[in-house]
């Protein structure tokens, strides 16, 4: 990801600026920082992109999951209708009726597990990078940074509400 490139740069260039004799402070070229500080403000709308992509992409899955969940679900009852028109053969119809609903029931709860779970981890993986990323910002920077701290903040409760309706 560029965007970690980009905070690297940036920390690279805190690192190796001169100190302030008798002091913790650095010199730091402020035009440098202000010109990284603008690439990675570029950079992050695409980052809030692929996590709205992704969170899309969840529904979607969800969807397509139900979908198919339906059409086993219609065809088995379509399977037993056809079957009712003898006795054993009805028995066993309801006794797979049953079975395939369980089992299609099943699948989708594991298809909606899996793709929450897999939803969560990114999105888990996604706050855990902009947290990172904010505290790095947070140790690095001071006033420069208060409005990119606000947008990453912002982004987290995005993310973190995103969690929520995922459980």
């Amino acid at each position: 990801m560029e965007l970690f490139t980009l905070l690297e740069t940036l920390e690279d260039l805190l690192e190796s600026s001169r100190n302030l004799p008798f002091s913790a402070k650095s010199v730091v070229d402020k035009e440098e920082m202000l010109d990284i500080i603008k690439e990675i403000r570029i950079k992050l709308p695409d980052e809030l992109k692929q996590a709205k992509w992704i969170k899309e992409e969840r529904q979607r899955i969800l969807v397509e999951a139900q979908k198919e969940a339906d059409g086993i679900v219609k065809e088995a009852e379509n399977r037993i209708i056809a079957m009712i028109d003898e006795h054993e053969i009805t028995r066993k119809a309801y006794d797979q009726k049953t079975e395939i609903i369980e089992t299609a029931n099943e699948m989708s709860r594991e298809i909606s597990k899996g793709t929450k779970e897999y939803a969560d981890s990114i999105l888990s993986n996604t706050e855990n990078v902009l947290n990172s990323t904010l505290n790095k910002l947070g140790e690095n920077m001071t006033e420069a940074l208060n409005l990119m701290q606000i947008s990453l903040e912002d982004t987290i409760k995005t993310i973190q509400n995103s969690r929520k309706e995922l459980q």
